[in-house]
């Protein structure tokens, strides 16, 4: 789902100019539709908007674009420099993180002037392109919507869309030469690998399904066969749902089940059976996806613990009743768990805001803290079990983000990855603060700025937040915000509501009937501003 995001750009300039100019903008018709929801009516003057096909509508929005454009050039100030050094950051070279799938390294590469990303793989130190969606369309319309290796990531099924659609194709290849080894699969929403590495759980979907928003269907099929031969697993009664499937590589399980944004159902079966399976867990509130090692599953969940805890059962009695509490809920909140090869556990937990790693026994009794690389903050980690290393990601406000590895059984880190761009951010700083919205509630916020420049309100400051759908801020790299920084402006970001800075009654506070927390944060934080004198109220 696209982000709607609240942006305040608060500026001190052409307050003259502002004031000599009146904000008149072109009329909205107002064409009244009224609906009785639980014996309320309601009226929408508006909903003919919603139409962005509508010839009227498209007519609607170029004359308010046009207008706002008119507006900005009579009462604000240019800044070539600011719009010449954004261009230049979203232009240049772009080269994700090597991502280690097996023995094999793969990394995604988007050069200045390609039109899509690419995908390169690395064998003896020398890249080599093994998929690039231009190939599909000249035009550059078709891009990657995901890739899903196998175990030993010799073999990718690559999933492709053209732009504006909602459909994919599946093409597979073999990464080490990029050839197709199959014919595509079209029509389909999503892809998964089965355990077997022969095998695979298709989600199909056609345009049909997305204009009726129809349930979508899942099917078991023999990768190279057609769709005619799959055979059906499963669909959800309700489109908005969806349906899930997964087998796990260490156990011999595969738990399915049916969910929404908040909570599931969930069932387990011998792993290639297509049998139902058994009903284990099943929530209107909360969520569960366990994973299976051996004869246990270990289930990091919100069931009745808003920040999680881990639970534990046994593969033999896998329902609710059984599951017994490993690792409790704190006031931290629990990001990831990973169970290593030695039967530890590494807990990654966020405390205002920044992450960080704890080791635990198989028993669930706290041992220590990881020792990290360098001081920063953990943006994730992922664990081969097959190596025994431990990837983690650690990010900071100044620097690009540093890839590290190591070994549960020392420690001892090495650094795998870190992307160098040409952005000068040592006269930069960022700080993580606190401020107190108006029913009380303690808010985290992003302050990054010049190291150099005065908090006397007088600098324009760029305030932004978003507060919905579990997608709170994190510390990270600022290089994009570097030019405007660097001619003097401040970047807020606060951490309001609707998020996951503080868990999930962090996110339920600022849903539904709550939703007005979110407005109410973000207003405090203009106030805190105004407050701490990073911006004159007067202005």
């Amino acid at each position: 789902m696209k982000k709607i995001t609240l942006i305040t750009l608060i500026s001190t300039a052409a307050m003259a100019a502002n004031a000599q100019v009146k904000f008149d903008p072109p009329k909205t018709k107002i064409k009244p539709v009224v609906d009785t929801l639980h014996g309320v009516q309601l009226t929408d003057n508006y909903r003919w908007l919603e139409d962005k096909k509508d010839e009227e509508v498209i007519d609607w929005t170029k004359k308010q674009h046009d207008y706002g454009v008119e507006y900005l050039g009579k009462t604000q100030k240019t800044h070539p420099d600011l719009k010449e050094g954004i261009a230049a950051y979203l232009n240049m070279d772009y080269e994700g993180p090597l991502n280690n799938v097996g023995k094999r390294v793969f990394q995604t590469v988007k050069k200045k002037g390609d039109k899509q990303y690419k995908t390169y793989t690395i064998i003896d130190g020398k890249k080599i392109l093994i998929w690039d969606p231009v190939t599909l369309d000249a035009d550059g319309k078709i891009s990657t919507s995901g890739i899903s290796y196998t175990y030993d990531g010799e073999r990718a099924a690559v999933s492709a869309q053209k732009s504006g659609a909602e459909v994919n194709t599946v093409y597979f290849i073999d990464t080490r030469t990029g050839k197709q080894i199959h014919e595509p699969l079209t029509g389909t929403s999503g892809f998964q690998w089965c355990k077997d590495q022969q095998h695979a759980y298709v989600t199909l979907r056609t345009q049909e399904d997305v204009d009726k928003q129809r349930p979508l269907k899942t099917y078991y099929i023999k990768v190279g066969d057609p769709i005619e031969k799959a055979t059906f697993v499963g669909t959800t009664a309700d489109a908005k749902n969806s349906f899930f499937i997964y087998d796990n590589r260490y156990s011999d399980v595969t738990f399915s089940g049916e969910g929404d944004f908040y909570s599931n159902s969930l069932k387990m079966r011998p792993t290639g059976s297509m049998k139902d399976g058994k009903l284990i867990y099943n929530s209107k509130k909360f969520q569960a996806y366990p994973e299976a090692i051996g004869n246990k599953l270990f289930i990091k969940t919100n069931d009745n613990a808003p920040n999680s805890r881990l639970m534990v059962a046994d593969k033999l009695n896998p329902e609710y009743k059984n599951w017994k509490v490993l690792i409790p809920e704190s006031s931290d909140v629990m990001e990831d768990v990973v169970i290593t090869k030695d039967n530890s556990i590494i807990v990654q937990n966020k405390k205002d805001i920044q992450s960080s790693l704890t080791i635990y026994n198989i028993n669930g009794k706290k041992l220590r803290p990881v020792p990290l690389p360098e001081q920063g903050s953990i943006g994730g980690m992922s664990y081969d079990r097959e190596e025994d290393k431990l990837y983690i990601s650690l990010v900071a406000f100044t620097s690009t983000p540093k890839t590290y590895v190591c070994s549960p059984k020392d420690y001892k880190w090495k650094l795998f990855y870190q992307r160098h761009l040409p952005v000068d951010m040592s006269d930069i700083t960022g700080e993580i603060k606190f401020y107190t919205s108006k029913d009380g509630s303690r808010v985290p916020v992003f302050v990054v700025h010049r190291k150099d420049i005065k908090m006397d309100g007088k600098n324009p400051v760029l305030l932004t937040a978003y507060g919905g759908f579990q997608s709170g801020i994190k510390p990270g790299y600022f290089g994009f915000y570097a030019p405007f920084i660097k001619a003097g402006g401040i970047v807020v970001q606060p951490g309001i509501r609707g998020g996951d800075e503080f868990g999930e009654k962090w996110h339920l506070d600022g849903m539904l009937a709550k939703k007005q927390n979110s407005f109410d944060d973000f207003y405090a934080c203009a106030e805190w501003l105004i407050k701490e004198s990073i911006l004159l109220k007067a202005r």
